[in-house]
Order: structure tokens, then sequence, then C-alpha cells
């Protein structure tokens, strides 16, 4: 099956969820990702919102939640890399949360990142913390039964895992069946790492992509508002045998004011590139 693209409510931070559901349903996205901005889903180490609304919203519009992305980058209070016993048990509780959620909506992962550390300490004492709560998280996912996908940061987000290497170091330090990877193209691009070298480094692994276009010195655009080719990286992604589902999250603040036409717009550019594929358009 070729890979499906799903929408994300990132973008869509200043309008309600069922704005976001409605929008994605309009577009004509077969999905979603739900990232837990808490004007959309509120969720913290000690609960988080009825998800049944979430389950009413997958109902009236057809659109099933494929996964969950929780807030976790610098200064959002969860970090992977958290020091101290009372931010490791919230850290914790936090994505175990997360799993729960995924659980009760039938999502296929949820999305995790190495954290980050502080810059006034050496980089090897944040990552054997990261190692320490990944793994933890990491029981708790076999346990509740969801795999868990860790994607790349940029180095402005984190100042441990960039590129495809460090990922697979830490995959391999966590050593968990449930640690996953999920394929972002924007740290990717930033990394100087290709798609082709993921797949060949994590053979199998790569359980998820974040689907972004790249270009002017920005990431995670609406596809047609930077310069990567679209088909060009859906070839590749189906030369590497991915079948999976392809989030298109948009985090840029030019589109935070429109962002169902940003949407529209990138489900558009997917759909000329899978035509273009169909009638054997050559990319390389």
């Amino acid at each position: 099956m070729p890979a499906r693209l799903a929408a994300m409510n990132c973008s869509h931070r200043f309008f309600d969820l069922e704005e976001f559901f409605a929008s994605a349903d309009a577009a004509g996205f077969e999905g979603v990702e739900l990232w837990t901005g808490p004007m959309h889903f509120f969720m913290d180490a000690h609960g988080y919102d009825p998800v049944s609304r979430l389950v009413g919203l997958e109902r009236r519009y057809d659109l099933p939640i494929i996964g969950v992305c929780p807030e976790q980058a610098n200064p959002k209070p969860h970090n992977i890399a958290v020091r101290g016993e009372t931010g490791r048990a919230r850290t914790l509780a936090y994505f175990t949360n997360a799993l729960e959620v995924a659980r009760e909506l039938g999502a296929s992962q949820v999305v995790v990142t190495s954290g980050w550390g502080y810059l006034n300490e050496p980089v090897e004492v944040a990552w054997e913390r990261s190692v320490t709560m990944l793994s933890a998280i990491a029981r708790r996912a076999e346990a509740i039964g969801v795999p868990l996908a860790i994607e790349a940061l940029q180095p402005d987000e984190s100042n441990l895992a960039h590129t495809a290497a460090d990922l697979l170091r830490l995959v391999a330090e966590v050593d968990s069946p449930a640690l996953g990877v999920c394929l972002d193209l924007g740290a990717m691009a930033v990394a100087g790492d290709t798609i082709e070298g993921y797949f060949a480094t994590f053979a199998g692994r790569i359980i998820h992509v974040h689907f972004v276009d790249v270009g002017h010195g920005m990431t995670h655009l609406a596809w047609g508002d930077g310069e990567r080719d679209m088909t060009s990286d859906l070839a590749a992604l189906a030369r590497c045998g991915y079948e999976g589902w392809l989030s298109s999250e948009t985090v840029d603040p030019e589109r935070f004011a429109g962002p169902a036409a940003a949407d529209a717009q990138t489900m558009a550019a997917f759909r000329t590139a899978q035509e273009q594929l169909r009638r054997g358009v050559r990319h390389l």
C-alpha cells in the first residue's frame, strides 16, 4: 500500500480542534496525528482531557487519529533528559499518559525525542539521563502495547541527538523492541542526512515519518513553501519500502492565521506527486 498523508494540528493552534478536523476532512486527508497542544487536548503528568471527545471527532469526520505527538521541547516541562527525581517521576508519568491516550485511540505510535541537556553541563551527562528515561518509557510502552517513535531534533532544539548516527546510538543504548524511529524530514535535511541513509541505518525500524518541506533557512513548512521535491521524496520512500503514514507537520508562524489553506496546498502537492509517480515520471 502506498504511504498515506495525515494532517497535524500544530499549525491550527489559534483555532479550535473541530476546525482542524473539519479542514483536514475538506482537504482530503485520510487521518490525523494529534499534537498535544493544551489548547486542543490538555495532558500532563496527572491526567488528560476525556478521550471521548477525540473519538467523537474521529467518527464525525471519519478521520482516525493515527499517532500522538506529545509536547516535549524546551521550554515545555516534560524533558526526557530532565534532572532530578521529581522531574523524572513527572516526565515518566506524562509519557505514560501519552501512551494510554494512544492506546485508547488505537493510535499507531507515540513520538518521543532525546530531550535536551543544559549547555553548562557535559553533553554525556545529559545523554545518560536521556537513555535512562527513554528506557523507562519504553518499558511502559512494551507493557501498554503502543510503540514509541523517536525523532531527531535540530541544533537549536537540543544538544543531544541531531543525526541518524546519533539516533542509532541512542536506540542501541535503550535497546527496546518498543522503540522505533520517526524520520523527520526537517531534522534530516538540517543534519545533511538522506531518506535512503535513514533506511539503510535503521533497517526496518522506521515506523513513522514527519513529512515536511524545507527551504529558505526554515524547516517544517507546508509543501510548496520550501525547496524540496515531493515527488522525489515519495519515490525515495517507496524505493525504501515504506508504506506507513506521513504526517504533515507544518510549524510555520506565517501560516498560523490560515492553516487550512496551508494544509490544502500540501494535499494538492501530494496528489500531484502521486499522479506523477503513477505516470512513471522519473525522479532520481
